[in-house]
Formats: structure tokens, C-alpha cells, sequence
């Protein structure tokens, strides 16, 4: 293919992948329509305590993981290792949550009192999502590797589907509340996960080989840990706020937050489609500028869009969440927005440093993550000190990544 086909494949990728966020993240976004009939206490519960906590398990670490690893093994034709590996990783996801959720059965007392929860089953609804939030990002991450965009999009946009549909018929004809509303992000999972699992059955169904798990753990680790952080930094502050501020606090934060978001869910597709050709070019020893590309549409997609929020927020919430969200929640969309904006970009620097397997900033991220925690356990006297904190990490996360993109960002090994 030449330069130009290249080009026009990345943009037709992107384009629909842009539509399936875009039309994912509507769907998902007109959940929180349900915020009329819930509350702004229940909705707080969902939107600040159960839903980011969802969005906290390292669902993101293992997608970025999987599309590494598909991508490398069909560039190297190595699909057995592949198939041996996803079914390795599929039973230890499964462990893992098994014990999270023995956890969470002991502590189940300290955990409603911490967040206010007055319903029990809407926590373990939450314990049920997140096992689906493991097993979505370890199929989508091979559709992701395997450049299968088409159906990656339509596992995203059956998620939002579900969510909508059973979320919206558990809370207005049955009365189920923040539980109702995990009953539909539950659905949603299990309709995108089924998909995702049987586009991708011909690489985990393959006849399984040997794969050197002492080569691949030293490039796995700092991969999912590199990742997590990102994640983190884009989903913590909800959960800091439920436990410092009051359920209603919480809500019209959750408002604002759900607003300002979408700008991440708007420009992420671009870093989704560069990351499996960075690293089929990594491993190929192939030079690209696919980079630069995509972090000129993240700039100017991210600030046009912080701007149009910042400008229509007060509409947009009074349509979505009513009245009675519009005077509290108005003023934090600015600052929220503004906050995504060094994010998004972060995103994109830090994900092609670990598609080229860069992973000299990775203690950096560590050290960053520990500083943020620290910060809003002292620095939350009101919530826009929490998103000015959020600002400042978010920009700081940026420079770590410009800086070992462009002074530091040979591999640490060669890639196999």
C-alpha cells in the first residue's frame, strides 16, 4: 500500500470508530437522562461510587495488553502462543475477580458505610460487571491487534445499546434506582463481550503453543501499568469525591464529570487505530509518522471541544439532568473540561511509548499516581479544587510524555 492508502484506511478507521464512540457514548450518555427520576443522591451513588469503580479495574491495561500482543504475533505469525496466552489470561482474570469479590463480601459493611450505599444489590450487581469489565478489554484488545475495527465498533456501540435499553427499563418501570442502572451497564457488557468473543474465536481457538512468559512479563508489566495510569488519572477523582463530599455534592460532580468525558470518548478512537500500527511498525523496523497525525487531530478535536462545552454546558445539563443540576454543576464543566484536554493528548504520547515498548516513563507515571493520591486526600476543600488538582496532574502527565517522546523514547529492548 502506498503512503496516501495508508492515510485514508487510518481515516476511515478512525471516522468509524469516532461514530461508534460517538453513538456509544449518546446511548450511554442518555443513562444518565435516568438522573430525573433517580435523584441526585442515587445518581451520585452511581455515577461517583459504582460506576468509576468499574472503570478503575484495569480494563484499559489489558486491552492495550491484548492489542500488543495480537498485533505482534499475526506480524510474526505466531497465532498458537497467542491462543495459548489469551486462554491463560482469560482463567486468571477469572481468579482474580473471584478473590476481589471474596474481598468485597468481607468488607461489604465498611464499603456501604463509606459510600452511603442503602441497597446492597446494587454493590453486587457492580461485583458482576466487573467481571465482564475484565473480559471485554481481552477481546476487544485482539479486535483491537487484529485491526478488525469494524466489529470493534459494533462491540462498543452493543454496550451502549444494552446499557440504555435495561437501564432505562429497570429504573422507570421497576423502580430500580443506582441498582437499576448497573443492571444496565451489566447487560451491556455481557452483549459487547459476546460479540467481541466470537469475532475473534479463530486466534483463541487455535492450537495452543508454548509462549516464554519470563520474555513476556518485563514487557507486559510496565504495558499494563503504563496504561492503568491514564485510566486512573481519567476515572479516580469520582471516587474521592464520594467520600469527601455529600451524596448530592457527588451528583452534580458526577454531571459535570459524565460532560466533560465525552471529550476523551470523542478523540480516543485516533490513539486506538495508531496503536496496533505503531507497534506492526515497531516490530517490522519500519518508520511511520502516524504519531504526529494523530496528535494534531487530538489538539484540535480536544480544545474545540473543551471550548464548545465551557459555552453550552449550563443547556446541555438543564436537558439532560434538569433544574435542579444547572446551578451546581455549570460552573465545574470549565475546569472539567479543561482538566481532559492535557489528558487526551497525555493519552496519545504515552500510548505509542508502550506501542514502541518505551517504558523508561513508566516509574515516572508511578511516582506521578502516588503524588495525585496524595494531593486530593489533602487539597478537596471544594470541587473545583479537586479539578484544579486534576488539571495540574493531567498537564504534568503531558510533559512526562513530551519529554520521552522526543528525548527519550528508544525501546528498552528490540522488540521480538
Amino acid at each position: 500500500m502506498t503512503e496516501a492508502d495508508h492515510r485514508a484506511a487510518f481515516f476511515r478507521q478512525s471516522g468509524w470508530l469516532m461514530i461508534a464512540n460517538v453513538a456509544g457514548g449518546a446511548m450511554m450518555w442518555a443513562v444518565h437522562l435516568l438522573s430525573r427520576t433517580t435523584g441526585p443522591e442515587q445518581y451520585g451513588l452511581f455515577d461517583t461510587a459504582f460506576l468509576p469503580l468499574v472503570m478503575c479495574i484495569p480494563a484499559a491495561p489489558v486491552q492495550i495488553v491484548m492489542a500488543q500482543q495480537t498485533a505482534k504475533a499475526l506480524a510474526t505469525n505466531r497465532q498458537g502462543e497467542l491462543a495459548g496466552m489469551t486462554r491463560m489470561v482469560w482463567l486468571g482474570t477469572f481468579l482474580l475477580w473471584l478473590i476481589g469479590a471474596v474481598v468485597v463480601l468481607f468488607l461489604q459493611g465498611d464499603i456501604r458505610a463509606c459510600w452511603k450505599v442503602s441497597n446492597p444489590a446494587g454493590l453486587w450487581i457492580t461485583v458482576l460487571v466487573l467481571l465482564f469489565a475484565l473480559w471485554v478489554p481481552l477481546f476487544q484488545g485482539m479486535l483491537q491487534g487484529q485491526q478488525n475495527f469494524l466489529w470493534l465498533g459494533w462491540s462498543i456501540m452493543s454496550s451502549a445499546i444494552g446499557r440504555l435499553g435495561v437501564a432505562a427499563l429497570a429504573v422507570l418501570a421497576f423502580g430500580g434506582l443506582a441498582a437499576g442502572m448497573m443492571t444496565g451497564v451489566l447487560a451491556g457488557m455481557v452483549a459487547a463481550v459476546l460479540i467481541a468473543i466470537w469475532q475473534t474465536r479463530s486466534l483463541w481457538r487455535a492450537p495452543a503453543r508454548p509462549f516464554d512468559w519470563r520474555g513476556l512479563l518485563p514487557e507486559v508489566v510496565p504495558l499494563m501499568i503504563g496504561s492503568w495510569v491514564v485510566q486512573f488519572l481519567f476515572t479516580a477523582d469520582g471516587m474521592f469525591v464520594r467520600a469527601y463530599f455529600s451524596g448530592t455534592e457527588a451528583g452534580f460532580y458526577g454531571s459535570a464529570g459524565t460532560l466533560s468525558r465525552a471529550l476523551m470518548w470523542l478523540v480516543v478512537p485516533l490513539a486506538t487505530v495508531m496503536f496496533p500500527r505503531i507497534v506492526h511498525s515497531s516490530v517490522k523496523a519500519e518508520k511511520s509518522n502516524i504519531l504526529g497525525l494523530v496528535l494534531a487531530g487530538t489538539a484540535i478535536l480536544s480544545i474545540v471541544g473543551a471550548i464548545a462545552l465551557s459555552l453550552l454546558g449550563p443547556i446541555v445539563i438543564g436537558i439532560v439532568n434538569g433544574r435542579q443540576f444547572v446551578k451546581a454543576a455549570s460552573p465545574l464543566v470549565p475546569w472539567y473540561a479543561a482538566a481532559m484536554v492535557p489528558l487526551s493528548l497525555a493519552n496519545v504520547l504515552v500510548s505509542a511509548l508502550l506501542a514502541r515498548s518505551s517504558f523508561r516513563i513508566v516509574p515516572w507515571l508511578c511516582l506521578l499516581t502516588l503524588g495525585y493520591v496524595l494531593a486530593l486526600t489533602h487539597f478537596h476543600d471544594t470541587l473545583v479544587m479537586v479539578l484544579k488538582t486534576l488539571g495540574l496532574v493531567n498537564l504534568l502527565l503531558l510533559a512526562l510524555g513530551a519529554w520521552f517522546t522526543w528525548t527519550g523514547n528508544q525501546p528498552n529492548h528490540r522488540p521480538g
